[in-house]
């Protein structure tokens, strides 16, 4: 059963992915859920320890930067 998420991305990630996602027949959904796959089927310690292929590489430009949004609070003050 497929499971909806929301994701941000830099718009030109999204449309460098898109087009290569187009070019190997698939969706960015199925594209990205391959990568999930990849990521959390091997004994991963750090993502420096995944190898990550030529066509996924191609997909991004520079290094990337991991970032996480802080939370809202859902407590009034």
């Amino acid at each position: 059963m497929d499971t909806k998420i929301t994701l941000s991305f830099e718009e030109s990630v999204i449309e460098k992915a898109k087009r290569f996602a187009e070019s190997h027949n698939m969706s960015l959904s199925r594209l990205t859920e391959f990568l999930y796959q990849k990521i959390t089927s091997g004994n991963y310690s750090s993502l420096e320890d995944f190898e990550i292929s030529d066509w996924v590489n191609s997909v991004a430009e520079g290094s990337a930067t991991y970032q996480t949004a802080k939370r809202k609070s859902k407590k009034k003050d």
